[in-house]
């Protein structure tokens, strides 16, 4: 019973915001006919609060690392600036081709470079200083990231992670070879002393976890 009011719950909040927009939506619908994880797209909420938060703060340079189908990538292309540029970053060069035929139907395409390859070997490579970063790629990676970027990050910035209620398994102890669980457990012990950061989790799908450098 919990279930379903839960699942009503969430109908009802997809029924009262802006529609999904007919790219996304077919997007999600390829997503979900031909990836092997289709779950693991921001989706239609997500995707609103991650345009509502450009909207709001309005950065100029945003990185995100874990394209994944690009979904989110268009999201914050939705909300940012007309000269924003979004640097995403995929390691899976097998999605390319899923992320490139959605990108390029998009009128906004020309604010999206797409790189291919190891995060942490890409992100020293590209010279700005970001106004938002959305992590979103392998968990086990989540404490290199943020160190890796927090310098690039500007004062006021916003840093953004997801997954960081990992389905209520960070209130469980995990297998020693569940890394992904191990990986968010700690970046979140790590955040929770960050003192150069304000920060707070919502309870939303997974969890994300909304982060503002002093």
């Amino acid at each position: 019973m919990e279930k379903e009011k839960e699942e009503a719950l969430e109908n009802y909040i997809l029924s009262h915001i802006d529609e999904e927009g007919d790219l996304l939506r077919s997007l999600n619908r390829d997503a979900h006919v031909n990836l092997l994880r289709p779950r693991m797209l921001s989706g239609h909420l997500q995707g609103k609060i991650l345009k509502m938060l450009c909207r709001l703060i309005q950065p100029k340079y945003i990185l995100e690392i874990g394209t994944y189908t690009g979904y989110a990538t268009l999201c914050l292309a939705e909300g940012a600036v007309d000269d924003a540029e979004i640097h995403t970053i995929e390691v899976n060069d097998e999605l390319q081709d899923f992320i490139m035929k959605h990108l390029h139907k998009s009128k906004l395409k020309d604010k999206i470079y797409l790189h291919i390859g190891d995060a942490m070997k890409i992100i020293p490579r590209i010279n700005c200083s970001f106004d938002l970063v959305f992590i979103d790629a392998n968990k086990r990676h989540y404490i290199e990231y943020y160190n890796i970027i927090f310098d690039k990050v500007r004062q006021g910035g916003l840093i953004i992670a997801d997954n960081t209620l990992w389905d209520g398994k960070v209130l469980e102890k995990p297998h020693h070879t569940d890394k992904q669980t191990i990986g968010i457990q700690e970046f979140n012990d790590m955040l929770a002393k960050d003192d150069r950061v304000e920060k707070v989790i919502l309870p939303i799908r997974d969890g994300l976890t909304l982060i503002w450098k002093k």
